[in-house]
């Protein structure tokens, strides 16, 4: 049983992801809601995570909490009848899209933090 209701909660995750992505470019959408949406879309989208899944506990923190809490903001920021049609619209898409500025941003994060444990302990 819970079991069923996690793998339609990971489907629903996953549609709602494609339609921010597509939110995050329609002209419709207020600022605010556009700004998050993109973000929650570059990040939940790019090939690489903020937190490298190997790492025990915190590794799926990212996907378990802080990408369905940004997805619940963005969507809340949007307009019902708009998000209902960005998810009929999403749900119609072949192919989930690849996300590069998330995958640019989280490796600049991690330069940084390569950069700053090297000023640190050098």
């Amino acid at each position: 049983m819970w079991l069923e209701k996690a793998k339609t909660w990971a489907r629903r995750i996953k549609l709602d992801v494609i339609a921010l992505w597509i939110a995050a470019r329609d002209v419709r959408t207020p600022r605010l809601a556009k700004i998050v949406a993109a973000g929650v879309a570059a990040y939940a989208l790019s090939p690489l995570d903020l937190i490298p899944d190997f790492i025990p506990v915190l590794g799926y923190l990212d996907d378990l909490l802080i990408v369905p809490l940004g997805i619940m903001l963005a969507v809340r920021l949007i307009p019902g009848p708009l998000m209902f049609e960005f998810r009929a619209t999403a749900s119609q898409r072949d192919q989930r899209p690849v996300s590069r500025a998330g995958f640019v941003f989280i490796v600049a994060m991690w330069l940084a933090f390569v950069a700053l444990a090297v000023w640190w302990f050098v």
